[in-house]
């Protein structure tokens, strides 16, 4: 479980095809204190430690996730937003995520609005019920919180700080998104298919 509050910006180092994608992503996280099978949010993606080294670990991708999420466009040298997982007594200062992306939303829209940054997305059509003005989103594993929905369009918007200490600072429009529903909101939806 994650709180989408990022912790480091991390950096796609290397990328290898076997039966699986191997990535190596670069941390200014303490590996040292990273066990072996760790759970570590990668741009919104819970993905596994399988092998750790000074300033950098290794994650194993399945093809079931690398077609359900952004994992196919990264690129060496890209940088993607890191979260370890929470601890017993951590601060959840965003709201539960688990890393669980449900699809990919595309960026479709920018505007600066004071210092923030109004940006607007297009959620894939299955995945538009669940997101509600007020509510809580994880884009590319940062808590987030939706100021407006029109159909399959919902807006959101971001502070400097966020900017600064995320990879929101580097999006563009036409970027493909990891987004993760709110969980209340997947349990409230199933709750009212079985009652009707």
């Amino acid at each position: 479980m994650f709180t989408g509050i990022i912790t480091d910006i991390g950096t796609v180092q290397a990328l290898e095809h076997r039966g699986d994608l191997r990535a190596r992503i670069g941390t200014s996280y303490d590996t040292a204190g990273i066990d072996l099978g760790a759970s570590i949010c990668c741009d919104g993606v819970c993905l596994t430690a399988v092998a750790l080294g000074e300033g950098w670990f290794d994650v194993d991708i399945s093809a079931e996730t690398v077609s359900k999420t952004n994992i196919g466009a990264w690129a060496e040298g890209q940088r993607i937003n890191l979260e370890r997982s929470l601890k017993v007594g951590d601060e959840l200062g965003g709201h539960i995520v688990s890393g669980h992306v449900d699809g990919v939303a595309e960026l479709v829209g920018m505007a600066d609005e004071g210092d923030s940054t109004r940006l607007t997305f297009r959620a894939p059509e299955g995945l538009a019920k669940f997101i509600a003005p007020k509510g809580s989103v994880a884009l590319n594993g940062t808590s987030l919180t939706v100021n407006e929905v029109d159909g399959a369009e919902f807006g959101i918007n971001v502070i400097p700080h966020t900017k600064e200490v995320t990879t929101w600072g580097d999006a563009a429009v036409g970027d493909q998104i990891n987004l993760e529903i709110d969980t209340l909101a997947r349990y409230v939806a199933r709750l009212q298919e079985w009652g009707g």
